[in-house]
């Protein structure tokens, strides 16, 4: 697809701005005991960047070819200042000599090196990118994520399985993030059901890796995204219909992944897993349940509210594993201005209110800690199923 060669391609990079050589002017040296020891403050920059443009679905990437995508950034403008930072000297131990002017820090050593050693050690010069600027000035929230899961108060086996993975792709003018987060909760009550929710996870992983992370460093992506996450899970179905039939089973789990690819989100969903996603706006199910309550909800028989006391509330009729071919919803949600996305199983979502897992998500800065809470919180309200959960950190535009 040529939207996917120009997420992992992009545009020829600009060139860079020349700045002096560190090497063209060389300060005298200074002598001990001089008002000067401590450095002029000197200016530093930081390239301003523009946001990113607004995300558009894969069906209308393809009419998009001639300007820029949605995932590629515009050309800084102008550089941003920044307050002048001082630049500290070391101060001599008391009882002994000052050091001479070959003997101070390495920065100093290497400000003071002839132009040709510099050149002889391949050392670049150095842009306007490059200049330290404040940590205050870039301390925004990024991308992070975590992942959780727990036994709770009353199962003896935990048939909750979890997966996450970030990292980041190179491509010729700059990088695209990529993650991976998989949820899968075992059949309750069916034998091997952690079985089945360990082999969703790893075929799933393995999957992408083999089919979008391995010929993307290789610049050789051809496959929709679409058809890649659905085929993911329709072979961890297949893996565990073979296991089940081999054993003797009737194996099988909820799954639910999430690829984040740049700007937006591409799910696939099979079961009662959930995905949820945090906006201005509150707290957003991306997901619905393959299951006799959510079809009850979905046209409009059951309020959600009565769905946690529902005596139908854990009877699925879609899962992973069970039959020799399964139907994969696929959902693609651009990130916006959303802050956090969670991914759980039902013995989170059917515990807590939204109301509580949002508070916990807005309220905790990083994943790790909103992960176990929000455990703690499942436990504190009974735990009567396994729990699972995880929490992501979107970048904020």
């Amino acid at each position: 697809m040529s939207f996917l060669r120009k997420i992992f391609r992009g545009s020829d990079p600009a060139p860079a701005a020349t700045v002096p050589s560190a090497t063209d002017e060389q300060p005298a040296p200074l002598q001990p005991g001089s008002d000067d020891a401590a450095g002029d403050p000197a200016e530093s920059t930081d390239d301003a960047h523009a946001p990113e443009g607004s995300a558009e679905s894969p069906e209308s990437a393809g009419a998009a070819e001639a300007g820029p995508a949605w995932w590629e950034e515009a050309a800084p403008t102008e550089p941003a200042q920044v307050p002048p930072t001082t630049r500290l000297e070391p101060s001599p131990v008391a009882g002994t000599a000052p050091l001479a002017p070959d003997q101070g820090w390495n920065g100093d050593r290497a400000a003071t090196a002839p132009p040709d050693a510099i050149e002889d050690e391949g050392t670049r010069s150095l842009t306007p990118a490059d200049t330290p600027a404040l940590a205050a000035l870039r301390s925004r929230q990024g991308l992070a994520a975590a992942a959780q899961r727990d036994i709770g108060r009353v199962r003896s086996v935990n048939q909750d399985s979890v997966f996450a993975l970030t990292t980041t792709l190179p491509r010729e003018s700059s990088d695209v993030t990529l993650g991976l987060f998989i949820v899968a909760d075992g059949m309750g009550g069916h034998a091997g059901g952690e079985i089945a929710s360990r082999l969703a996870i790893s075929t799933v992983a393995r999957y992408v890796l083999a089919e979008l992370v391995l010929p993307a460093l290789a610049d050789n992506v051809t496959e929709a995204l679409q058809p890649l996450i659905i085929a993911a899970v329709q072979e961890a179905n297949r893996v565990i219909w073979e296991h089940a039939q081999a054993t003797g089973s009737d194996m099988g789990t909820t799954c639910t992944v999430v690829l984040l690819l740049g700007q937006a989100l591409y799910i696939g969903h099979v079961g009662d897993t959930r995905a949820y996603l945090v906006t201005p706006g509150g707290l957003r199910q991306l997901t619905s349940d393959h299951s006799t309550v959510g079809r009850l909800i979905q046209v409009g028989q059951l309020d959600p509210a009565e769905a946690r006391e529902h005596p139908l509330r854990s009877q699925l009729y879609r899962t992973v594993g069970q039959h020799p071919e399964v139907l994969v919803d696929f959902i693609y949600q651009p990130i916006g201005n959303a802050t956090h996305l969670l991914l759980c199983s039902d013995g989170l979502w059917s515990t807590l209110d939204e109301a509580i897992l949002l508070d916990v998500l807005e309220h905790t800065i990083w994943p790790h800690d909103a992960c176990r809470e929000l455990v703690a919180r499942a436990n504190l309200a009974g735990g009567e199923d396994n729990i699972a959960a995880i929490v992501v950190t979107l970048p904020m535009q």
